[in-house]
């Protein structure tokens, strides 16, 4: 969808979908960054550095809300309530990223799983992703790619849980059985929820 390195003159809102943020290595190597889901802005970054700084990829359809970038400061100057409310999104994004930061620091392998896991329906569940909010569209190197781990660790982490009957895999994703046993496993509560702005 979004090419790490492009300039575009647009910014977006998704109002539909699933996708998510990487970037790559040279040798091909993925991290995955965030996931983006309904309400979350793509392409602020590049709007201020003048160029993307990760790609962007769909993880389901997708529909989006096209900006003009260089409207950017105008609505700053004219319409301080949108400022604000995009302000709030980008300050919403760095708080989830400390999150990650710290699972992928200090968390076991299977706690990051427990968490990444739960974090994403957790989310997906507050904006009604999907046929069902308990079925999350991600593959086993999805898992892998965001949690720095390899392929095989991803597949033996994840066996875990199922074990544990908090998840099961099904074709197009995993299902979530009990995301509040994930979220005690993975030592993580919900963000705090407040009402988020659509912009």
């Amino acid at each position: 969808m979004l090419v790490e390195g492009n300039h575009s003159a647009h910014l977006y809102t998704v109002l539909f979908g699933l996708g998510f943020r990487y970037k790559l290595m040279v040798d091909g190597r993925r991290q995955i960054l965030n996931y983006l889901l309904p309400g979350d802005l793509i392409g602020l970054q590049g709007s201020l550095m003048g160029e993307m700084q990760h790609s962007v990829e769909a993880l389901s359809p997708m529909l989006l809300c096209v900006f003009e970038r260089e409207q950017l400061h105008t609505l700053y100057r004219n319409h301080p309530g949108l400022a604000y409310d995009i302000t709030w999104i980008a300050s919403r994004e760095e708080q989830m990223l400390d999150e990650n930061l710290l699972s992928i620091g200090r968390r076991t392998a299977i706690e990051r799983a427990a968490y990444l896991i739960a974090f994403i329906r957790a989310r997906a569940a507050k904006v009604q992703v999907g046929r069902s909010s308990a079925q999350l569209p991600i593959t086993q190197q999805h898992v892998a790619d965001t949690l720095g781990l390899s392929l095989v660790h991803t597949n033996k982490t994840l066996r875990k849980l199922a074990e544990k009957k908090l998840i099961v895999w099904r074709d197009g994703g995993c299902e979530v059985l009990d995301i509040d046993a994930l979220m005690k496993l993975a030592r993580w509560e919900r963000l705090q929820e407040t009402l988020r702005p659509l912009v």
